[in-house]
C-alpha cells in the first residue's frame, strides 16, 4: 500500500476525469508524480539559472502518451511555487511562431491568457502581476521610509520607485513602449481610472489590432505584431523580475503543429522564429527567461518536414557521439523522454487506486499482486513494446476501477482474464480460445524474450 495521503475531493476528481480523458490534470500533480526524477531535476536546474538572471531553451521529446505534456505541467507546478510567473500554449493550426495571418501573434495571445501565478494558477493573471507591483512598491515605501501613504512625500517615492523600474526597460528592444504603457497603467492605478487600466491591459495582451486604434486609447502608436512578440516577451521577463517574481517560464507545446504546416517555406519561417529564440537565451541576450518546447521525435527529427530540416537547428541539437543508452546527457538542449519502468507504474496503480477509492468512498481490495497482473497483461499484448504508453495504460486502469467500483459483485480476476482484455499463456501452436488467437510473448528491449512481467515479483 503507498500511504494514506487525504486528496482533497475537488482535485482528486480533476485528477480522475483528466487522466481517464487522455489529458494532464492541471492541479494535483504531485499526487501522482511517479519518476522522471533525473529530467525534473535538469529542468529545476534550470529554474535556478533563470532565477539569477540567466536564460535557457530545452526541447522535450517523446512519443504521444509518454509523457511531455505531464512532465511540462510538473515543472509549471514547480516553478509557481517558486515565485516564478508561467505561461503556456499549444500551437495548432491557428498558433503558430510566425504566420501570414497572425498565428504568431495568436500564440502571444494565448500566453498571455494562460499567465499564471502561485495565487493565480489557472491563468489570467496579468492584472494581478501589475497590481502586485504597485502594491509591493507603496509597502517597501511605507516600510523604508517611515512615511503614511495619505502623506504627499509618500506618493512621490512611490512613484520614484515606479519610475526607476520603467527606466530600466527603457534601453531593450521595445522597451521604451512597454516602459510607456506600464507608466499609464501605474497612473490610471492612482487616478483610480479603471477604463485606461483596461485599455494597458489590452495593449499587453496583444489584442489592439491596428497602431491608430492604441493611439486614440493610449497615446502609444506601437502594438505587439506577429514579428516581435518574442521581444515583448523579453521585455516582459526583466520586468517581472523587477516586480519581485523570479522570473519568467514559456512553455509550448505540440511542436509537431509545425511540422504539418504544408508550406515549406512557411514553415522554415517557423523554424526561424525557434532559431532566434534559442540563440537568444544560449547567447545570454535574454535575461530570467526560460523556454521549454515539447514535441514528437518525429516532429523534432525528421529530416524533411521536422525542425531537423532547417540546417542550423539541427546541427544544434543533435545528440553528440558520446551519449547512448544509459548514459544520457540531462544538460544538452533535447531531452528525450525514456518510457517509466514497470516499477514505476506499479507505484502510479497503487497511488490511482487510493485516489480513486478515497474519491468515490470504498475500502480499496485491489492487491498489488492483482496491480501486477493488470501490468503483466497490459505489456503482454502485441506490440505493447513499441507502441503502449503510459497514457493508455493510465486509461484502461481507471476504466477497471470504475467497473470494479460501480459492479461490487464483479471479479479481478475475471475482467482480467476475460477474453478482450487477457494475456494468457501461448497455447500449443494453433491453439485458439474464444475465437481469439493468442499473441507470443514479446522480445523486449534486453530484458527478456518472455512477457517483461515475467520475472517481476513485489
Amino acid at each position: 500500500m503507498t500511504d494514506n495521503v487525504k486528496v482533497p475531493r475537488r482535485v482528486a476528481t480533476v485528477i480522475m476525469n483528466s487522466l481517464k480523458g487522455g489529458v494532464v490534470p492541471r492541479i494535483g500533480l504531485p499526487y501522482i508524480t511517479v519518476g522522471r526524477e533525473r529530467e525534473i531535476q535538469a529542468l529545476l536546474h534550470d529554474l535556478d539559472l533563470i532565477a539569477e538572471g540567466g536564460a535557457s531553451f530545452r526541447f522535450l521529446v517523446g512519443r504521444y502518451g509518454a509523457g511531455k505534456s505531464f512532465l511540462l505541467q510538473t515543472i509549471r507546478t514547480h516553478a509557481m511555487g517558486n515565485g516564478f510567473v508561467v505561461c503556456d500554449a499549444d500551437l495548432s493550426p491557428e498558433r503558430r511562431l510566425q504566420g501570414r495571418q497572425g498565428q504568431g501573434l495568436a500564440t502571444y495571445r494565448e500566453l498571455m491568457r494562460n499567465l499564471s501565478t502561485k495565487t493565480k494558477p489557472e491563468g489570467g493573471a496579468l492584472t494581478l502581476v501589475l497590481d502586485r507591483w504597485i502594491s509591493a512598491v507603496r509597502t517597501e515605501v511605507a516600510a523604508e521610509g517611515g512615511l503614511l501613504e495619505d502623506d504627499p512625500a509618500f506618493d512621490q517615492q512611490v512613484e520614484q520607485r515606479i519610475f526607476a523600474v520603467v527606466r530600466s526597460l527603457e534601453e531593450l528592444v521595445h522597451g521604451y513602449d512597454f516602459a510607456r504603457v506600464l507608466a499609464l497603467y501605474y497612473r490610471a492605478h492612482v487616478a483610480g481610472d479603471d477604463e485606461l487600466k483596461s485599455c494597458v491591459v489590452r495593449w499587453f495582451r496583444g489584442e489592439y489590432r491596428t497602431k491608430t486604434e492604441a493611439k486614440a486609447d493610449l497615446g502609444v502608436g506601437v502594438i505587439v505584431t506577429d514579428d516581435d512578440w518574442y521581444d515583448y516577451l523579453k521585455v516582459f521577463a526583466l520586468f517581472l523580475k523587477g516586480a519581485g517574481y523570479q522570473g519568467l517560464l514559456v512553455l509550448i507545446d505540440e511542436l509537431v503543429n509545425l511540422s504539418k504546416i504544408p508550406n515549406a517555406v512557411t514553415r522554415q519561417y517557423n523554424y526561424e522564429k525557434i532559431l532566434a529564440m534559442y540563440n537568444d537565451t544560449l547567447q545570454g541576450k535574454a535575461r530570467y527567461l526560460g523556454v521549454i518546447m515539447g514535441g514528437t521525435p518525429q516532429a523534432i527529427e525528421d529530416r524533411r518536414r521536422g525542425v531537423y530540416s532547417y540546417e542550423a537547428l539541427r546541427s544544434r541539437l543533435t545528440q553528440g557521439r558520446f551519449a547512448q543508452e544509459g548514459l544520457v546527457d540531462m544538460l544538452a538542449p533535447v531531452i528525450r523522454l525514456e518510457p517509466l519502468t514497470y516499477e514505476e507504474l506499479l507505484v502510479l496503480a497503487e497511488k490511482l487506486a487510493d485516489i480513486h477509492a478515497g474519491l468515490f468512498g470504498y475500502e480499496r481490495t485491489l492487491t498489488e499482486e492483482d496491480l501486477a497482473s493488470f501490468l503483466r497483461i497490459e505489456f503482454g499484448r502485441v506490440g505493447a513494446d513499441s507502441h503502449l504508453t503510459p497514457r493508455e495504460v493510465i486509461r484502461d486502469f481507471i476504466e477497471l476501477l470504475d467497473i470494479l467500483c460501480q459492479n461490487p459483485d464483479a471479479s479481478v480476476e475475471a475482467l482480467l482474464r476475460s477474453s478482450d482484455f487477457s494475456y494468457a499463456q501461448p497455447p500449443e501452436p494453433g491453439e485458439q480460445s474464444g475465437g481469439v488467437a493468442h499473441a507470443q510473448p514479446l522480445e523486449t528491449d534486453g530484458r527478456s524474450s518472455d512477457n517483461p512481467f515475467a520475472e517481476f515479483t513485489i
